[in-house]
């Protein structure tokens, strides 16, 4: 669940992200999306959108931090900008 402190910004900006790596239009992911079950990401597909958050938004994400929905991104993504700001 994506809470109220959730910038507009950041979550479309992490679902173009999300969107591009996997060539799904952003109008197909939802926020309970499951990335693997219903998107077939793999291992290598969620390490691209890490990586490319992490350059996007300037923030570390560490290698603990369990994703499994199109959510799940936007809401540690949301968090970590509103720390920095």
């Amino acid at each position: 669940m994506i809470s109220a402190v959730a910038v507009p910004s950041v979550a479309q900006k992490v679902v173009r992200i999300i969107s591009k790596i996997k060539e799904i239009k952003p109008s197909r992911l939802r926020v309970s999306s499951h990335l693997k079950k219903e998107l077939g990401f793999d291992t290598l597909d969620l390490v691209s959108v890490i990586w490319e958050l992490e350059k996007s938004f300037k923030i570390v994400i560490p290698d603990e931090v369990p994703f499994t929905t199109v959510g799940d991104f936007v809401e540690y993504v949301s968090k970590q900008a509103n720390r920095k700001n």
